[in-house]
């Protein structure tokens, strides 16, 4: 079931990506001289598509990178709080280790006031 929805949802996104691709197959020079545009330093042919996915794809990773940068004070306070939770179980079992055994009985009833 999985897989049959993937594909519902694969192939549709992949024919508009070709339709895209096809439709800005256009070449465009990038220039990265921002003196001369007449004769730039360095420049780059690319076709427009992917140029777009490429920018895409950098989009993607920045805000990824920003999205878990934004959270790792969050990842940092979990792992402190479980070292917490670890050191007090460790405090905890020691000091039933230390201390006396109670015996285990019967409990009294409680009498009533006279």
């Amino acid at each position: 079931m999985r897989k049959l929805l993937a594909w519902i949802v694969i192939a549709p996104l992949a024919g508009v990506v070709l339709l895209f691709a096809i439709a800005n197959r256009n070449w465009v020079t990038i220039s990265l001289d921002p003196f001369s545009a007449d004769a730039p330093a360095y420049s780059v042919e690319l076709p427009m598509f992917l140029l777009i996915f490429i920018a895409l794809i950098a989009g993607v990773i920045v805000g990824g990178m920003a999205v878990w940068f934004g959270r790792l004070q969050w990842r940092m306070a979990a792992h402190r709080a479980e070292k917490e939770v670890a050191r007090l179980k460790a405090e905890k079992a020691e000091a039933e280790r230390r201390a006396p055994r109670e015996s285990v009985g019967i409990v009294p009833p409680l009498l009533p006031p006279h």
